[in-house]
């Protein structure tokens, strides 16, 4: 019985070790909603597509939420997007 326990322990601490050494693969980009001009940041891992899909992609695939809301600000001030 003291095996079993001690391989499964070993086992948990190995899964920790290996999943903290991958990196999480982030996927931001900005959608614009074509009726109202209104520009989001959306996550490509999210499961889920949004809706309703009268959408556009707007933007090429940043890796940071920071990086996704300076592409927004940018898309802003030249007026592509509205708030």
């Amino acid at each position: 019985m003291r095996r079993i326990t001690l391989l499964c322990a070993t086992a948990a601490v190995a899964l920790t070790a290996l999943a903290t050494t991958i990196p999480a693969k982030a996927d931001y980009r900005l959608i614009r909603w074509n009726d109202t001009g209104f520009c989001q940041v959306w996550d490509k891992n999210f499961p889920v597509a949004p809706w309703p899909s009268n959408y556009s992609v707007v933007s090429h695939s940043v890796p940071t939420f920071i990086a996704a809301l300076d592409v927004k600000d940018h898309m802003l001030h030249r007026g592509h997007c509205s708030f």
